[in-house]
């Protein structure tokens, strides 16, 4: 195996067929069952994958036609998303916390014509919305479901479709698959647009390959590929595989890097299976960092001075590395660090990581400094979803510089425009918004990318981000939340006038909430109350009338999107005190210039 098969391959579905082929046996997909970590090997997903794909055929489905996935990260997403791009159809992956209204939109704007869903409890969301839209014609469920009434859809069992004819299906596949190339879709990953609505990006298997060469060159560059049958990258997957970046990062790329998949019983216990599983990458999120950070560092201080003392010279140590201002003292505490603090840490983490990947959302340089100075290596990556997601990543032979994201990968093209916004062009970018015109036109022009991202190259060749374009906020998680769908939701309600969102590289939503004047006039009349705005919000059941205002607006939204916390505004926002435009749009810096102290402490 090597880089150059991604770019032989034709499609993603060869490219996997080709690793089946050459592992036969050997372990690909591992989930806990009954307590034991069970696998399926690479010649028995790709028995299941051909066996599905000649089902879904024989349900109706033709080439091109979308199938949505509604699971949580198990063996079966592979084994479906594989399946049904060998199908020739196009895969549609859906987040687990999407609300009935989430899964409408995405059922009617992809057209999907079949489902594929895991559990009951999902489906209590999906039928709905299926029966609602009246387009998807199979639901298909990894476990029974529980039919609703209404609608035109059948119900089919995941066991029942992989009978039959194995080499026919095999055949068949690879007959398929011939006509297949690197400009054909491959899936719609649905991304919130500043608009609100969810916007569809059309990837192609081009755009997925490339990306996953450029990772995997790092790989095989930075830290040795890993190949043999005793001897492989292990991978704990435990990011939405809806998120483009596990589903490149998590899944394709191990699968091109003829890897093994273990799939993390959940945050819970996450800690426990990556010292069960001892991956060797694992790609995260910032928010994980942070919680793992204050473990460990937690772990240390209850062992007392000497560790103590050990973990700050080690971060110090670090930090000074970072700044390229190391003493002469360092190196010999450091070798003391390496004997001592560094081996306990690293066993926390299987012993044999080589890389922790950070990406969905910007890395707090303070984080990276902490695990480099435990002797873990921690890579941050930039990309979006309309890039594959993957456009630069941190490489060690660079030099590592957390706050950069580091070069672009093999086959990525970046300039900085005039403005600073930073441009991509190249195979791993979109082919465009699935039915969405304008807005590709907007982002896509002469072949180029734009961003929304404002950055520079440094003295070697890294990308650093100074600003955000637009206004989408990126949770700690890496998860997008269009801030005007919030706000316009909020002061729909009779009890709000102005509304004000935040929440970039934090844990969830809040809000700055102006009450509506002639609702809180009515409500003052209403409880007794004098009419003094300042004073009426200081009231527990003047805030409570607006807390269950939000909360209505919070049963329309997903997980993500809940606004958790709220503060009051001291007045409205206006052209006046400059925190609106002329356009009467808001100026969220003004606003935060003001209330930044305000919003910080409902994370308190």
């Amino acid at each position: 195996m090597e880089i150059a098969d991604f770019d032989r391959s034709a499609n993603i579905v060869s490219l996997f067929l080709s690793r089946a082929d050459a592992l036969g046996d050997a372990p690909m997909l591992r989930a806990k069952q009954s307590g034991q970590w069970t696998a399926i090997s690479w010649a028995e997903a790709a028995r299941r994958v051909c066996l599905l794909a000649a089902s879904l055929r024989q349900l109706g489905l033709r080439p091109g036609e979308r199938v949505v996935i509604v699971s949580e990260n198990r063996p079966e997403w592979c084994i479906a998303d594989l399946a049904i791009m060998a199908a020739g159809c196009v895969t549609v992956p859906t987040y687990t916390t999407n609300t009935t209204r989430d899964h409408i939109h995405i059922l009617e704007n992809s057209g999907a014509r079949a489902a594929i869903v895991s559990t009951a409890k999902l489906g209590r969301t999906l039928l709905p919305a299926i029966v609602q839209t009246d387009m998807c014609r199979h639901v298909i469920g990894m476990e029974p479901l529980v039919p609703m009434q209404g609608g035109a859809y059948e119900t089919q069992l995941w066991d029942e479709l992989l009978q039959g004819d194995a080499a026919a299906a095999r055949a068949e596949v690879d007959a398929r698959m011939a006509d297949v190339g690197r400009g054909d879709l491959a899936c719609i990953i649905y991304t919130s647009g500043t608009g609100g609505a969810p916007r569809g990006v059309r990837q192609h298997h081009g755009m997925l390959l490339s990306n996953v060469a450029g990772a995997a060159q790092i790989i095989d560059q930075d830290f040795g590929w890993d190949q043999g049958p005793e001897k492989r990258e292990i991978f704990l997957s435990f990011l939405p595989l809806s998120h483009a970046y596990e589903h490149t990062g998590g899944q394709l790329l191990p699968i091109g890097l003829g890897g093994e998949i273990y799939y993390s019983e959940g945050l819970d216990k996450l800690a426990a299976n990556i010292e069960e599983v001892r991956p060797t990458v694992m790609v995260v999120v910032p928010r994980l960092f942070e919680v793992l950070r204050t473990r460990i560092m937690r772990q240390i201080e209850k062992q007392g001075g000497t560790a103590n003392r050990l973990m700050e010279w080690a971060v110090a140590g670090a930090q000074r590395r970072q700044s390229g201002k190391r003493r002469f003292t360092d190196y010999p505490l450091d070798m003391l660090i390496e004997r001592t603090l560094r081996p306990k840490v690293r066993a926390r983490f299987g012993g044999r990581m080589k890389a922790l990947v950070s990406g969905g959302a910007p890395l707090n340089p303070e984080i990276g400094v902490f695990f480099d100075a435990m002797g873990l290596t921690l890579l941050q990556g930039y990309g979006q979803t309309e890039s594959g997601p993957i456009i630069s990543c941190n490489r060690p032979a660079a030099g590592v510089k957390f706050d950069t994201v580091g070069p672009p990968l093999r086959g990525v093209e970046v300039r900085i425009a005039a403005d600073g916004e930073i441009l991509v062009r190249g195979e791993v970018v979109m082919a465009g918004y699935w039915q969405n015109e304008a807005a590709s036109v907007n982002v896509l022009k002469d072949g180029w990318l734009h961003t929304g991202d404002i950055g520079h190259f440094d003295d070697k060749g890294r990308i650093a981000i100074t600003d955000r374009k637009k206004d989408m906020i990126v949770n700690d998680k890496g998860d997008n939340v269009s801030p005007q769908k919030v706000e316009s939701m909020l002061t729909l309600q009779p009890e709000i006038a102005q509304a004000m969102v935040s929440g970039d590289r934090r844990p969830y939503i809040v809000g700055l909430i102006v009450p509506d004047a002639d609702w809180a006039l009515e409500w003052a009349r209403s409880n007794g109350e004098a009419f003094d705005f300042r004073r009426l919000q200081t009231m527990p059941s003047f805030r409570a009338a607006i807390r269950t205002a939000i909360d209505r607006v919070n049963a329309d939204l997903s997980v993500i999107e809940k606004v958790r916390q709220f503060a009051f505004a001291d007045e409205p926002f206006s052209i006046e005190n400059e925190e609106m435009t002329p356009s009467l749009k808001i100026r969220r810096h003004k606003v935060k210039e003001r209330y930044g102290t305000r919003l910080d402490g409902l994370y308190k």
